[in-house]
Formats: C-alpha cells, sequence, structure tokens
C-alpha cells in the first residue's frame, strides 16, 4: 500500500512574474522537496522539514521530476539510499532550474551513508551539502535552516 501524498502542488498554486514579456516561476522558500525511495525515511525528513515551520512535499526518485514543474521549493531533501545514487536521475533537471534562476537555487541537501564533502565524494555540483546518516533533527534541521536562510536573502 502506498501513502497518499497530500502535498502535490499543480500548476494553479505556482506564483509567477512577469518580466519583459516572459514568465517565470517564483522559487517558494516555504516548501521543501523530500525525495527518496524509502517512505519511511521520507516521513521522519518531512517531520524534521515541518520542525523548522516548512511545508515538506514528499515524493519518490519517480515522481519527484513532475512535482518540479509545478513548483521550485526552496530547498530539496534527495535521499542518496546505500550507494548516493537513488535520486541522480532528478539531478539534470535540478541543475537546469538553478540555471534558470540565476542563482543556486533550490538549494540541495543529499543524505548519505559517507562522510565527506560533495566535491571529496565525487557528486554532482549541484549538490550543495552532505549529510550523514542516520539522520537525526539535530543534524539535518540546522542545515535546512541556514539554506532556506541564505536562499531568501
Amino acid at each position: 500500500m502506498r501513502p497518499v501524498n497530500r502535498e502535490i502542488k499543480t500548476a494553479s498554486h505556482l506564483t509567477l512574474v512577469s518580466r519583459n514579456g516572459e514568465s517565470e516561476m517564483l522559487t517558494d522558500f516555504t516548501r521543501v522537496l523530500v525525495v527518496g525511495k524509502s517512505p519511511v525515511n521520507r516521513v521522519v525528513v518531512s517531520k524534521i522539514v515541518e520542525r523548522s515551520g516548512l511545508k515538506p512535499i514528499s515524493e519518490s526518485p519517480e515522481t519527484a521530476a513532475a512535482a518540479l514543474r509545478s513548483l521550485i521549493p526552496g530547498a530539496i531533501v534527495l535521499d542518496g539510499g546505500a550507494d548516493n545514487k537513488d535520486c541522480d536521475a532528478l539531478l539534470s533537471g535540478i541543475g537546469a532550474l538553478r540555471r534558470m534562476s540565476g542563482k543556486s537555487l533550490p538549494s540541495v541537501i543529499l543524505l548519505s551513508t559517507k562522510n565527506g564533502t560533495p566535491e571529496s565524494l565525487g557528486l554532482s555540483s549541484v549538490v550543495d551539502v552532505v549529510v550523514v546518516k542516520p539522520i537525526t533533527p539535530e543534524r539535518l534541521q540546522p542545515v535546512i535552516d541556514h539554506l532556506i536562510g541564505l536562499g531568501r536573502s
């Protein structure tokens, strides 16, 4: 049985601004996209996101791309799984969003079984921060708060 996700937003919920006749999506800093194969891990991370006063959107790696077409969250938390590769298919799409924004938005956090920096672990330049598992509020919440704060300023 698959858990029901009531947080999926559709294109009608997007905030669009017009600049020089072109419409663009705005980043929603109140939302954090939580992506992972394990529904249990997504629930744990979503609860930590809620502790920061933010709204999590929980998706599997297969459905997350559709969510990103209708919403640009302030941050994305990717559960890399055992080999840090569970969400690799999303990285090019996230990179395209960041290029469109002209900034490093949305911020990307990778939950990893290995300790290190994105560079030392040979990860995509799209990943901003690595948080080592096991995931606890004390490890993850300050990182989310910091990245959301940076994005807003």
